[in-house]
């Protein structure tokens, strides 16, 4: 296997993260070509995105009312998809023997103190009736226009309709500029994959301490390198939130490590995240569109390479940008959306006409996971 650089040392200290090592991404594990029948719009008029189930703490998504609950970035149909993340709220939706049914916008107008809603995770406390979403804010309400992202969570309760009345919102943990990137970005149009992170926090709780986490995906702030995406993790103590060091660097690799989460499996920590091909490193052996992960004996780690390369499934060569953002759920889902698909080798510099026809903005069909120690294998 051919490595595109070995760990060299440090700036200065990483903080005990473990290094993604871009390595040979041949014979990867590949989905299915997305076809027009799989292009199903669920809410007339919106492109759905990023998703996440309301879940148990132990990862098993919520039966509720016998619907699964779940959130979506939701945007109006625009006739370029790219700006739907300056509009992006987050949208309420369940799913049934019946289908999938429309709740609306899940936080109320004005709740937010940002401008854009962003990606995260929901959890059903074991009491079984607290609910937590935890988020991404994006920007400041009223303020200049940035990319500046802020981690927060706010509580509800599952009533005999669904999810009730919002209440308690509250920032989490706060970037600390010394680990990782404490960013306003004030710019309304940051070129695509360069943006800093400190976004997607996804809970997990983990049976060997009982201790609650969430990760997230970050960027150091020790290193420089343009491509120096971290997933970063913070722990609940009592009623507060402690910043914790970062589980993994992709420092000269890749600059975005999107929608990490975790999953435990028969002993073994398994960390995932998405990417694209252009958010790697000029020097790195660039991967595909696809979801990657490490593996681990404990949460602290070290982290090592899932199937050798990291890589655990992607879109085929034909048609690289099918779909993204990736979720695991604990019930062994892979759930995803569909972008750009259809596209038989035409890109949009060269045929305009297809930034919105050839959109997705919908479910990407769902694949299974099936674990063997190291090795994560795609379940048709």
């Amino acid at each position: 296997m051919t490595e595109a650089r070995q760990p060299a040392p440090p700036v200065c200290d990483n903080f005990g993260a473990s290094p993604w090592i871009a390595a040979d991404y041949a014979d990867p594990p590949l989905l299915p070509v997305i076809t027009a029948a799989d292009v199903a719009p669920i809410v007339p008029g919106l492109d759905l995105w990023d998703c996440w189930p309301l879940a148990h703490e132990d990862g098993r998504t919520v039966q509720h009312l016998g619907r699964s609950w779940w959130f979506f970035l939701s945007a109006p149909v625009l006739p370029d998809p790219a700006d739907r993340h300056a509009l992006a709220r987050i949208r309420l939706l369940s799913r049934g023997r019946d289908g999938w049914r429309d709740h609306g916008h899940a936080l109320p107008d004005g709740l937010n103190p940002g401008t854009r809603e962003w990606a995260g995770s929901a959890v059903l406390a074991d009491d079984g009736a607290t609910v937590t979403l935890f988020y991404t804010v994006a920007g400041r309400r009223g303020g200049a226009p940035s990319v500046e992202q802020r981690l927060f969570a706010v509580d509800a309760r599952l009533d005999d309709h669904g999810i009730g009345a919002w209440q308690h919102l509250r920032e989490i943990v706060a970037a600390d500029g010394l680990r990782y990137v404490l960013d306003r970005q004030e710019t309304a149009n940051p070129v695509p994959g360069t943006i800093k992170a400190f976004r997607d926090p996804a809970w997990f709780r983990d049976p060997a301490t009982g201790k609650a986490h969430v990760v997230f995906t970050a960027s150091a702030a020790w290193n420089a390198d343009p491509h120096n995406g971290v997933i970063g993790m913070a722990t609940r103590e009592g009623e507060s939130w402690v910043l914790e060091n970062p589980l993994v660097e992709a420092i000269g690799v890749n600059n975005e490590l999107e929608r990490p989460c975790l999953v435990h499996r028969a002993g073994r920590y398994y960390l995932f995240w998405s990417t694209q091909r252009h958010t790697f490193a000029p020097g790195a052996l660039a991967g595909p569109n696809g979801l990657y992960g490490m593996v681990a004996d404990r949460l602290a780690g070290p982290w090592r390479m899932i199937n050798g390369n990291g890589l655990v499934a992607a879109n085929p060569p034909e048609e690289p940008t099918q779909s993204y953002s990736w979720w695991v759920t604990g019930d062994d889902e892979v759930w995803s959306f569909i972008d750009y698909w259809g596209m038989a080798g035409r890109s949009l510099a060269d045929h305009p006409e297809l930034v919105r026809a050839q959109f997705g903005g919908t479910p990407a069909p769902v694949f299974r996971l099936g674990y063997d120690g190291d090795r994560v294998r795609v379940v048709r």
